[in-house]
């Protein structure tokens, strides 16, 4: 049985009410953290083996140690954007516990020495924007954000910025363009963000739920959480489970239980008489994986071993009624639709690979055309400005390999349809 962390009050009538928040231990790791040195804060995330929950998975102690010391304007952003598709967790944490945010968003400050603040916040947020607001201005009014926090030496000031609606703002540089009032574009790098980000300053970027376990962690004490879930990938984790599945919906799980278990076991498995044919198990933009697959431990490095990702931590599951190619459209024409433009392998090769996909589709490609098609992700990968252009090579890749043959039928059932037209 997983312990429930972030999903332990989380259907609490009103917590997004800050009397009921402050009532269920709420704000208590906050006025602990505000007694601490900023390096015993670092030592406890740290302890955790916390990693990335937006999708890197990158140690959020190191993460926050890069930031330089000094008595400088430094930034803290958390990613809420939240438009990977089939990721929907921060939406729920968010509207149902907006205080658990605001505590994490000031004990990672004090981690990093920070005192600035912005959550950038999904335009189609609507309803969790004004949540989170209401919020907000509740945490200023009881004392837990502002000048002196509780008569501490630590100052955070925190301000909502709500997003245009575009998948490339999801990107930390492109999210930090953004919320300075430019284009979302993605920035070069070096310099990172932890040297040169928001307005030229210092800056850490963490997502909603990597923000709202950090009041867990000092509540348990870093070692004590890192002996749940597995090496390497400790802790709990919220999963987003859609596509054809009886159950769908956000779960909170142990890292490293088996993927069957959370497909089957908590999301119930495909409707009756259909078998899981592919799986994304982090996302639309990770490499799918098949039914072969289930068994495979859901963590970050087993995942790897496996040739994919655990990314966001959404799961999507596609049945054997619907065909691969279906699935790779979709997912070629989201990428294409979503790229900046601003690097050419991204530009050119999401437009080319929905050309090809479309040519496929229409019965005019070859198995030569799969190949090309095969080598042309390759050099996407690795290439690009941003990671959205791997982001649709990864999987399209992943189909052509894994369903090669179902590609090759598609061609010469259309070809057949088209000659005897």
């Amino acid at each position: 049985m997983t312990q429930a962390l972030l999903f332990k009050d989380i259907d609490e009538p009103n917590l997004a009410d800050i009397a009921v928040y402050e009532r269920r231990g709420g704000y208590e790791q906050l006025r602990k953290v505000l007694s601490m040195s900023q390096d015993a804060v670092l030592s406890e995330l740290d302890a955790s083996g916390l990693r990335g929950r937006g999708g890197a998975g990158f140690p959020a102690g190191r993460k926050a140690s890069f930031l330089p010391k000094g008595d400088m304007d430094k930034y803290l952003v958390c990613n809420a954007d939240e438009s990977e598709p089939g990721t929907f967790k921060d939406r729920e944490l968010m509207q149902k516990c907006p205080h658990a945010l605001i505590e994490g968003i000031v004990i990672a400050a004090r981690a990093g020495g920070i005192n600035r603040a912005f959550i950038y916040i999904r335009g189609e947020y609507e309803e969790q924007a004004q949540i989170l607001d209401r919020a907000i201005a509740q945490a200023y009014d009881a004392g837990y954000l502002g000048e002196r926090i509780l008569g501490s030496d630590v100052s955070v000031s925190l301000v909502l910025h709500r997003g245009a609606g575009a998948y490339i703002c999801g990107e930390e540089t492109g999210l930090l363009d953004s919320l300075e009032g430019k284009r979302g574009n993605p920035r070069l790098k070096p310099p990172f963000p932890a040297i040169e980000g928001l307005y030229g300053g210092p800056t850490l970027i963490n997502n909603v739920e990597t923000l709202m376990t950090m009041p867990q962690i000092l509540r348990m004490g870093g070692n004590k959480y890192a002996e749940l879930g597995v090496s390497g990938s400790s802790g709990t984790k919220i999963v987003s489970v859609s596509g054809h599945v009886q159950r769908p919906g956000n779960y909170e799980i142990e890292l490293g239980i088996p993927s069957r278990e959370i497909i089957y076991g908590l999301a119930g498995g495909p409707p009756p008489g259909r078998s899981v044919k592919l799986w994304f198990p982090g996302g639309s933009s990770a490499p799918v994986l098949t039914a072969e697959d289930l068994d495979v431990p859901y963590d970050f490095d087993s995942l790897a071993k496996a040739g994919s990702m655990l990314g966001s931590g959404a799961i999507i599951v596609v049945d054997d009624s619907t065909p691969v190619l279906d699935v790779a459209l979709k997912t070629a024409r989201f990428y294409r639709h979503e790229s900046c433009g601003k690097c050419t392998p991204c530009r050119e090769g999401t437009n080319w690979t929905v050309k090809m996909l479309e040519r496929i589709e229409a019965g005019e490609a070859t198995p030569m055309d799969l190949d090309i098609m095969a080598s042309v992700q390759e050099q996407i990968i690795g290439n690009c400005l941003c990671v959205l252009g791997d982001a649709m090579a990864m999987p399209i890749g992943s189909m052509i390999a894994k369903f090669r043959g179902e590609f090759e039928k598609h061609m010469q059932r259309a070809q057949l349809t088209g000659a005897s037209a």
